[in-house]
């Protein structure tokens, strides 16, 4: 063992760029002149792509340092396992590097791509880069070759990059890809079969491009769709571009998607849901809903006033007819007093019959507002609009009271607006023939807005002034518990088991 210098040798992390040797940078060159070792990975047959890259700049007087993994598939009878044998192994390879820079030498550890970006050098960073004076020189990446060897834009303007290991689950790939603008899925080999499904359940296989060992010997691409899944190595990606100027393929007819916004901001959105909207060739919608759709180039808004659902579900429809792909948004839940309704009724008028119809699911308001205020719905609950514009107020009030008398909690929707100024007052006075007084109800108004305001009120108490069309309530039933904890914030709860007697 040396014994440790007082002037400790130099570490570098060097990025060699994708594979082709002329896309070294300057710097990465410089790194390797200047060093005394140079290191490398290498699986058991010990090539290195590593060394491979950077061979004509490694000198007969360098040291070489080859870092064998002592595993290459997750197969092992290590007592901790592949990862505790790959941290065994990490352990000892920085081990031998700190004996060269504990005696003065400067060590390059070569990376393939960009040494931080899922590369191995990362692990002697981790346990190194503390100890002793470190550069990382940043190479080009995988994601930018591939992109650059397909000739097409990765992402333009406010578009997002995902960038996804093909290791995931494939539920999480398929949420992930779904809710994305662009993606690159590294690390295909055997994860290959796993990644295809995931895009296709995703409706993004179609998209989807093949970069395999982009800017190396052996190179290819191609639509992901094609590639035969048997002849598929470790070092290939697939790629989802820009979807900005994308050709748009002709349909004889389109579909419509009924989407729920949740009832606030993106943050509400579902993947799925989000997935959807990005690919839409028009959004329809109340234009409240409309403009929470973040604008896509190309993408045609059609906003319109909240009274005339029909006319919107047909507009949609005609659309679809047409060959486009059509999102209809609705607040919450589109299927709860919503525009589900509105777009299947119409739907199944025969001119339409032939048109795919999908309902996604959203975030409703009961559920933002009851997680706001605890859990009030964690029992049996009834969900019933106050609105008496479509039903009469008689089947509203005898709704009220078959509810109230099973012992219900209450979702209260539409409850006043400016034209319906009574019905709160008239619905608290129905209730509270069933109801003690000092029922707890959750009056929430504008959850996940800019005027969000939750408050935990007796059901005696209940301001019908304060009540609006951006107000839920919730009523809770005769096992509503409410509880003030040590912070000061009163929280709501339903049991979830109900008394026998």
């Amino acid at each position: 063992m040396n014994e440790k210098n007082n002037n400790p040798g130099r570490l570098y992390g060097v990025g060699l760029g994708p594979g082709d040797p002329s896309l070294m940078t300057v710097r990465a060159v410089e790194a390797i002149a200047e060093a005394d070792v140079v290191a490398y990975h290498s699986a058991r047959h010990g090539r290195s792509i590593a060394r491979s890259i950077a061979a004509k700049h490694i000198r007969a007087d360098h040291i070489e340092e080859k870092l064998v993994y002592p595993l290459t598939v997750e197969t092992t009878d290590h007592p901790g396992g592949y990862r505790g044998a790959l941290n065994d192994f990490y352990e000892e390879a920085s081990a031998r590097l700190a004996e060269h820079l504990d005696a003065g030498r400067t060590v390059a550890v070569l990376a393939e791509g960009d040494p931080l970006f899922y590369g191995s050098y990362q692990h002697m960073h981790k346990r190194l880069a503390h100890r002793y004076p470190t550069e990382v020189i940043p190479g080009v990446t995988s994601v930018s070759a591939a992109a650059a060897r397909l000739g097409e834009p990765l992402v333009e303007a406010e578009e997002v990059l995902t960038i996804l290991p093909g290791t995931l689950p494939e539920e999480e790939l398929t949420a992930r890809l779904a809710a994305t603008d662009s993606a690159v899925v590294m690390k295909l080999g055997r994860t290959f079969t796993k990644v295809r499904r995931a895009l296709e359940r995703s409706g993004r296989l179609d998209e989807a491009r093949y970069v395999e060992r982009a800017t190396m010997e052996g190179e290819r691409t191609g639509q992901l769709a094609d590639i035969d899944a048997e002849s598929v190595p470790y070092f290939s990606v697939a790629v989802l571009p820009s979807r900005i100027d994308a050709t748009v393929p002709e349909r004889e007819r389109g579909e419509v998607v009924v989407v729920g916004t949740g009832p606030a901001g993106p943050l509400w959105l579902t993947p799925e849901t989000r997935g959807a909207l990005a690919a839409a060739d028009d959004v329809v919608g109340y234009t409240t809903y409309v403009d929470r759709v973040p604008e896509r180039p190309g993408q045609r808004r059609h906003g319109s006033d909240n009274k005339v659902e029909s006319e919107r579900a047909e507009f949609a429809l005609q659309l679809a007819v047409r060959g486009r792909r059509v999102a209809v948004v609705s607040g919450g839940d589109p299927g709860i007093f919503a525009m589900a309704t509105a777009v299947l009724e119409v739907a199944s008028q025969p001119e339409y019959a032939d048109v795919p119809v999908r309902v996604l699911p959203g975030v409703t308001a009961a559920n933002a507002a009851a997680a706001r205020a605890g859990a009030p719905l964690g029992h049996d609950y009834a969900t019933i609009s106050l609105s008496d514009r479509l039903k009469p107020w008689e089947v509203i009030a005898e709704r009220l009271h078959a509810a109230a008398s099973a012992d219900l909690v209450l979702a209260l929707y539409n409850p006043g607006s400016a034209s319906r100024t009574w019905q709160v007052a008239k619905a608290r006075e129905l209730l509270l023939e069933h109801r003690t007084p000092d029922t707890p109800v959750v009056v929430a108004r504008d959850v996940g807005g800019p005027a969000e305001r939750v408050r935990i009120v007796r059901l005696a108490d209940l301001e019908p002034a304060e009540v609006d069309m951006r107000t839920i309530l919730l009523i809770g039933s005769s096992q509503t518990r409410t509880v003030r904890r040590g912070d000061g914030e009163e929280i709501v709860w339903t049991p979830r088991r109900y008394p026998e007697n």
